[in-house]
């Protein structure tokens, strides 16, 4: 944990072929290529990490910190030697807020599997084609692919990339004697859950949805666009009856699953508590190994799919029934993957920092603007705003 910044993506020159791929498929513009030498440099500042450039590489003089691909296959070698599971299901984060959803999104397309590898990425897009061969050649049976619908990646392209990606490499694997069914692309996108039922008709989702994905009904309830809906969460903050929902963030699921944690950590005389509100963008390392990092430090994690879910009432209920503190860690307005809307977001960051002035609990609260590119920064944050907490707790004692 020094002050030197660690580069999280880096193209090493001395085995650049000076191709240029990686320039030509960075959805954010992010590598800067010389007219004259073509050397090719990573712009850090609009880097996303989201990995497409290095799975690109033919080279692989692309380094990366997060999901490389030494580690990749270390992690199915250790799983299969723990699981003896011979399918292999890499699921974006993008549509799933953890991997035990991954057999109910299976279902719904028709394959039932029980026994499976589950690999969470942040895209689809960062996977090498060379993995894929190699997980075969491990034993792997079969691969599954669960990715975002083109439209609904976070990463602009990630998707279109590795599908393309997956085709080719059926193809290939066809000719090799491989079952045609060996590798497996199935789409799907989060969206809202909408009970017409409880629905009173207020219009409140229409007029805060910013991707138009509601229609007001003339004397009916909204109808929701689903080929629109990329869902962010905006709808289920102001919808009064919960009548509207993201699927996976439902609120009595959350909350509940944050009160748990509390009495159980409670229980076992943990202290300060600290609950951590994630945007799925903001932090990689730590919301894929919270053990490493969070729980050792009495820290419950929630990830949350946009900072325009974050709901205030979460916030405020956390610190009534049993934690100590609240940080909540989004991506900055630049590095957003919904930049629609966001300013309905920190219009409820006001509102709810004015309401925990009032009550005595602003102190307690902290907001955090976090990128995977900081690497460590995430960790310094919450330590800080731990020993902030525990010196307010024994102020209050």
């Amino acid at each position: 944990m020094n002050e030197k910044r660690t580069i999280v993506v880096n193209i090493n020159q001395d085995y650049c072929s000076r191709c240029s791929i990686c320039y030509s498929v960075c959805p954010f513009e992010a590598i800067k290529r010389d007219a004259e030498t073509g050397k090719v440099e990573v712009d850090v500042q609009k880097c996303q990490v989201c990995g497409i450039c290095y799975s690109a590489c033919p080279v692989f003089a692309i380094e990366i910190l997060y999901y490389d691909y030494d580690s990749l296959i270390g992690y199915v070698e250790k799983a299969m030697r723990k699981t003896n599971a011979e399918t292999l299901v890499l699921v974006c984060r993008g549509n799933s807020p953890s991997t035990l959803e991954v057999e109910e999104i299976l279902a719904e397309q028709g394959l039932n599997l029980k026994n499976y590898i589950p690999l969470r990425l942040p895209c689809s897009g960062r996977v090498p084609t060379e993995f894929l061969f190699k997980v075969l050649g491990l034993g792997v049976k079969n691969v599954v692919s669960i990715q975002c619908e083109d439209l609904f990646c976070r990463f602009k392209e990630g998707t279109k990339i590795n599908t393309r990606r997956l085709f080719l490499s059926r193809r290939v694997l066809e000719e090799l004697g491989f079952d045609k069914d060996a590798v497996r692309v199935v789409k799907y996108s989060r969206k809202v859950v909408y009970d017409t039922t409880k629905c009173v008709g207020c219009d409140k989702c229409v007029f805060i949805c910013p991707y138009a994905a509601i229609e007001a009904e003339h004397f009916a309830t909204p109808k929701i666009l689903y080929d629109y809906c990329m869902g962010c969460g905006a709808c289920a903050l102001v919808c009064p009856h919960h009548a509207i929902q993201l699927k996976g963030f439902e609120f009595e699921n959350v909350l509940k699953r944050y009160c748990d944690s509390a009495v159980k950590l409670k229980a076992k005389g943990k202290s300060p508590l600290i609950l951590v509100f994630c945007c799925q963008w903001s932090e990689f390392s730590v919301l894929d190994n919270p053990k490493e990092v969070l729980f050792k430090r009495n820290a419950v994690t929630l990830e949350i799919p946009c900072f325009k879910a974050l709901d205030p009432v979460h916030v405020v209920n956390a610190l009534q029934n049993g934690f100590d503190g609240v940080l909540a860690v989004v991506c900055s307005a630049q590095d957003c993957k919904l930049q629609e809307g966001r300013d309905v977001a920190e219009r409820n960051m006001a509102v709810l920092k004015d309401f925990l002035k009032k009550r005595s609990m602003l102190e307690r609260f902290e907001l955090y603007e976090a990128s995977p590119r900081d690497f460590g920064s995430f960790e310094k944050k919450l330590e800080n705003f731990i020993q902030k907490v525990s010196a307010l707790k024994e102020g209050r004692a």
